[in-house]
């Protein structure tokens, strides 16, 4: 009995977390004149912290997957119906949250029965601060642009996603393996992956690809 409570414990908190900056980020988008890219920004790293909770609290795997099932579902709902206004009112083609839900998905079920959830937050935490913060800077300050394969992207902003990339995983790898020369150079490697894979990415994969793609590249260097 206190293990089910527990659990319903550990639901309700994420499920008010997520609740609150849903509503935050509908509230500025439908009563405010906010910039919609704003709004969705809330979204993109107010639900990306849930990972933390997720991994303080011990939650269990199937608990995240079905998070992650079901924000998956009202993403491609929302993309036909314009039931959160802040997830896709950016005007331009982006399955990005959708993707979001599906790497927050394979992340837990990859990284949780390995016990090794510090991965799956790593993966999480590089897309939700490097590319959230990325957008933001390149947007508003990026005045030196490249191109890949068609896709515009800004110096300014790729710089961003690299600083954040590299913070967030050594602030994560400090925390399990400690200040050790590994950390900065496994840091480093995952940043650099991760800011390539957001610069050659469109309609939204790179919400997959650099999740993914950074903790694979942080556990396997580790395994090594």
């Amino acid at each position: 009995m206190f293990e089910i409570s527990h659990v319903w414990l550990q639901i309700s908190l994420v499920t008010a977390w997520l609740s609150l900056i849903l509503l935050i980020a509908e509230g500025l988008n439908r009563f405010t004149q906010t910039d919609p890219e704003i709004s969705r920004k809330v979204v993109h790293i107010g639900t990306g912290n849930v990972i933390l909770l997720a991994w303080w609290l011990e939650i269990p795997a199937w608990v995240g997957i079905g998070a992650a099932v079901l924000a998956g579902a009202i993403a491609l709902i929302s993309y036909s119906f314009p039931i959160l206004r802040s997830i896709n009112s950016v005007g331009r083609q982006s399955w990005g949250t959708f993707f979001y839900a599906v790497s927050i998905g394979i992340l837990i079920a990859w990284f949780w029965p390995l016990q090794l959830p510090q991965y799956a937050a790593l993966g999480i935490l590089v897309m939700t601060w490097g590319d959230g913060l990325a957008a933001t800077i390149g947007q508003r300050f990026g005045k030196h642009t490249y191109q890949v394969w068609g896709i515009k992207k800004s110096w300014e902003g790729s710089l961003t996603m690299f600083l954040v990339s590299f913070l967030v995983s050594n602030l994560i790898l400090q925390t399990v393996q400690g200040n050790i020369w590994q950390t900065w150079v496994f840091s480093a490697i995952v940043a650099l992956v991760a800011t390539t894979l957001e610069s050659v990415s469109k309609f939204g994969i790179d919400n997959l690809t650099v999740p993914i793609g950074s903790a694979a590249i942080a556990y396997f260097l580790n395994q090594l």
